[in-house]
């Protein structure tokens, strides 16, 4: 996961830099605010922020304010880094936009449970935002199945009417018998699409496909 650090004190950044980078994460370091907001305003910025609050130019709260006027469905998650402990401080702190504080001094146990907060609400959002795009796709779906309907159900009604004009040894016969089949399979999988109620995939060939037969079945309910 990517994190970006803001700090205006150069050893303390390092040793930051340092530890983050030791658990595995990819960080972008900046020393000050206007750095900060840059970093994150770019299309592929860190999902997780730990902001100084004192720092030349716009401080850490500055930083979140400007961060969060950005109205995005998926915002990064934000951890200021302050020597201020008293509750009005902290309570500006985060009525600016963060998500966390840490006081300092604070020791790498408090800082990692910190983070590890912040991952899990990263792995909620995107899990959100995952469903509501899906719930979007459903929704066109369903639209465009409704509005197929209607031409299905007139030509499988002039199929049928043809086909009792002809005999079955008749090659048209058989022809119109299979726009028949094809036209039911059509509702079949028009049927399916307007009940899926879940997001299942297969694979097919270089990547992954709804699968329309199991996403469309009904979960079983658990007693």
């Amino acid at each position: 996961m990517k994190i970006l650090i803001a700090e205006d004190d150069i050893t303390s950044r390092r040793i930051l830099e340092a530890v983050l980078t030791k658990w595995g994460y990819e960080v972008t370091a900046v020393s000050n605010g206007n750095d900060a907001i840059e970093g994150l305003m770019k299309d592929d910025a860190p999902r997780l922020a730990l902001l100084d609050w004192i720092m030349p130019g716009k401080d850490g709260v500055d930083v979140c304010r400007s961060v969060r006027q950005k109205r995005t469905m998926i915002s990064p998650y934000i951890i200021l880094l302050t020597g201020k402990g008293n509750k009005k401080d902290i309570s500006k702190g985060l009525d600016s936009g963060a998500d966390d504080y840490i006081v300092k001094p604070y020791d790498k146990d408090e800082l990692k449970a910190r983070i590890n907060v912040g991952e899990r609400m990263i792995e909620l959002q995107n899990a959100l935002a995952e469903k509501e795009k899906f719930q979007g796709v459903l929704e066109m779906a369903g639209a465009v199945c409704h509005e197929l309907n209607q031409p299905l159900m007139v030509i499988s009604g002039y199929s049928e009417m043809l086909q009792m004009d002809l005999s079955e040894d008749d090659p048209q016969y058989k022809m119109i018998r299979n726009i028949s089949e094809q036209v039911y399979r059509l509702g079949a999988i028009t049927k399916k699409l307007m009940s899926i109620t879940r997001y299942k995939a297969k694979n097919y060939l270089a990547g992954n496909i709804v699968d329309i037969d199991e996403a469309s079945k009904k979960l079983k309910s658990v007693s």
